[in-house]
């Protein structure tokens, strides 16, 4: 997963500083917050993001796309703060296929 392509960040510690950043100027934390991700359309691939969120609570919708190769997952998470939000974020981008939107 290149969290870089498309973006001005020279690193990924860039990155999500300025994410971190973003977030805490545009959110009231504590808040339910909805996380987007596309993946392969692969059971064990769901079940690694939904690792992720073990422990907080959370609503979903998955979504497959027409020719069924790639599934939209939305997770409405409660979240503390803007770091839990980039922690998750940087959890969920080491699994191998997930776009991170």
């Amino acid at each position: 997963m290149d969290i870089l392509q498309g973006n001005q960040h020279a690193s990924p510690e860039d990155f999500y500083e300025s994410l971190k950043e973003k977030l805490e100027d545009h959110h009231d934390f504590p808040e339910d917050y909805l996380f987007k991700f596309i993946i392969p359309t692969d059971q064990s691939k769901l079940t690694e993001i939904y690792r992720v969120f073990d422990g907080i609570k959370f609503t979903l919708g998955n979504r497959e796309s027409k020719n069924g190769r790639y599934t939209a997952c939305n997770i409405n998470a409660f979240v503390l703060d803007a770091n839990q939000v980039v922690n998750i974020y940087k959890e969920v981008a080491k699994i191998e296929g997930v776009i991170l939107l």
